[in-house]
């Protein structure tokens, strides 16, 4: 018989403990630090608000997510008094 070669596991950890540490304090994709880290929020909307609001972000050239967050933070702007 032949001899598997041995792939790394799905979830293998890097080989330098410290690299795999000093990655957690990097924000993903380069965002500034108060970007970095979102919370999920699912609204119930009809299939036909759905196609529009797709259509909508299509045409401007963005995704669906960021055309709702910069609906939002438009709508709900902080305020001086505001926690996170």
């Amino acid at each position: 018989m032949t001899e598997r070669t041995r792939k790394p596991g799905f979830a293998s950890r890097p080989v330098n403990p410290e690299s795999w540490i000093k990655a957690a304090e990097t924000p993903p994709g380069g965002k500034p630090a108060g970007e970095a880290f979102t919370a999920r929020l699912t609204i119930d909307i009809t299939p036909e608000l759905r196609g529009r609001i797709k259509v909508a972000a299509f045409r401007r050239g963005i995704t669906v997510t960021d055309m709702l967050r910069d609906l939002l933070a438009r709508e709900f702007p902080a305020s001086e008094g505001d926690q996170p």
